[in-house]
C-alpha cells in the first residue's frame, strides 16, 4: 500500500492540506462578507410609499420616514402596520442581498451561521 502525507495511505494528506487552505480562505472570505454587509443600508416602504424606514445590515433602524397623512391619533394600529410592513419588506430584501453575497463565497452550500 503506497504511504501518503503521515503515513496516510493513498497519498491523502496532500488533498487534506489542500482542503484545510480552502475552508481557511471561504473562512476570511465569509468574515469579510460579513463585515461588508453590516454596513448596507436596504430601504422599506409601506402604504404606497407614506412609511419609509431604512435598515441596516445589522438589523437596526438607520431612518424612519412617515407622511403625516398617516398618522391618525384614532387609528394608531394602522400606523403600527405599516412601519411593520416596510420593516418586513426591508428585512426580506436584506436577506436575499445576504444569501446572494454569502452563495457567491460558498457556492451555494448552506452553513450553519
Amino acid at each position: 500500500m503506497a504511504k501518503g502525507f503521515r503515513g496516510m495511505p493513498g497519498g491523502m494528506g496532500g488533498n487534506m492540506g489542500n482542503l484545510m487552505a480552502q475552508a481557511q480562505k471561504m473562512q476570511r472570505d465569509i468574515e469579510a462578507a460579513q463585515a461588508e454587509l453590516k454596513l448596507v443600508r436596504i430601504d422599506g416602504t409601506a402604504g404606497g410609499g407614506q412609511v419609509k424606514l431604512t435598515l441596516g445590515g445589522d438589523h437596526l433602524i438607520y431612518g424612519l420616514e412617515i407622511a403625516k397623512e398617516v398618522i391618525d391619533p384614532e387609528d394608531p394600529e394602522m400606523l403600527s402596520d405599516l412601519i411593520i410592513a416596510a420593516y418586513n419588506q426591508a428585512s426580506e430584501e436584506l436577506e436575499r442581498v445576504n444569501s446572494e453575497k454569502l452563495d457567491k463565497i460558498t457556492g451555494g452550500v448552506k452553513l450553519p451561521f
